[in-house]
């Protein structure tokens, strides 16, 4: 179910940042008219991309374990340039309608930044060969303690088919919604050997 709202969210944010590229290319180039004609063939549907993109978003904030100090920042910047998208087309503000496309560029980008970048997890003071200690502070905060928690589309580990080694390559390299850890070959190996031994099956 999360992939499909992924999916569909990932979608209509696509949709709806073309609806206002257009939008301000139309404005900032004075065509006043293609901009009134598109504007009244595109309202409903963008009110549909608007409503999809809003739903779809809150649901996915639903089910992060954490909302993060990038999540706030997007959040905000949506959120603010909704209205001063639509007072800048209303009144014609160039100014407006280019900052509103302005911030819907930047959570866009915040967006892309957070979903590739590896995430680094504080590991000190936790032997290398740790599996459950590792697990803890790496795994369990989408997972949870018996690997079926299933935050953010979390895979259901205990129901893996994946041997010793391919867990081990899914937390370094990452897989599907699942981001990189940034850790060594030896912690993932204690990982993964730990899901091995005490979650999957169970």
């Amino acid at each position: 179910m999360y992939k499909a709202f992924l999916h569909t969210h990932w979608l209509a944010v696509t949709l709806f940042f073309l609806i206002y590229v257009i939008k301000t290319v139309l404005l900032l180039s004075n065509k006043q008219d293609l901009l009134q004609k598109f504007t009244k063939i595109t309202k409903i549907p963008e009110m549909i991309v608007s409503a999809l993109f809003l739903i779809t978003g809150v649901y996915m904030l639903t089910q992060m374990p954490e909302i993060k100090t990038i999540m706030i920042i997007k959040i905000a910047l949506v959120l603010t340039s909704i209205p001063v998208a639509i007072i800048g087309f209303k009144k014609g503000n160039k100014i407006l309608a280019a900052l509103s496309l302005l911030m819907i560029t930047a959570s866009y980008g915040l967006a892309e930044m957070s979903r590739k970048h590896k995430v680094a997890v504080p590991t000190e003071g936790i032997a290398s060969n740790d599996g459950k200690s590792l697990y803890e502070a790496n795994c369990k905060l989408c997972h949870g303690d018996d690997g079926k928690q299933g935050a953010m589309g979390a895979a259901d580990i205990s129901k893996t088919a994946m041997d010793v080694n391919a867990i081990k390559q899914t937390i370094l390299n990452g897989k599907g919604s699942m981001v990189k850890i940034e850790m060594s070959e030896e912690q993932a190996a204690a990982i993964s050997s730990y899901v091995e031994s005490n979650i999957k099956g169970k």
